[in-house]
């Protein structure tokens, strides 16, 4: 009897090993898929820093406006005056059509069985 028990107990330990060892390798894939990750984020967010910087440097006003006045006969841009803009209660938003219910729905009939489900 306590050589079963001892087999029982020795097949327990190896198959508890052979859990950990295969835990372990999982969590160390993990690990090397959450450090490829963050290197990718960090990459990006490089790739986005520079493209802020890029845009922000040709969104210039000096450069902008050079711009505009080397093509203002083909643009014909001009500056902004305030008298071009309006004010919120000028404008007319469209009136929503109200919704037309084609075929009524009789629900006498629902409510009066749900009363009679709820009293029993």
């Amino acid at each position: 009897m306590k050589s079963l028990l001892y087999a029982i107990t020795a097949l327990a330990v190896f198959g508890l090993a052979f859990w950990a060892y295969r835990e372990n390798y999982a969590t160390q894939q993990v690990l090397k898929e959450t450090r490829s990750l963050q290197r990718e984020i960090g990459a990006a967010q490089v790739r986005i820093s520079v493209l802020r910087a890029e845009w922000a440097y040709l969104n210039r006003p000096d450069r902008l406006l050079e711009l505009a006045e080397l093509n203002f006969e083909r643009l014909g841009l001009l500056p902004l005056r305030p008298d071009q803009f309006g004010r919120v209660d000028e404008v007319t938003y469209p009136v929503q059509p109200a919704l037309q219910i084609s075929e009524g729905v009789d629900v006498s009939g629902l409510n009066a069985r749900r009363t009679e489900e709820a009293s029993q």
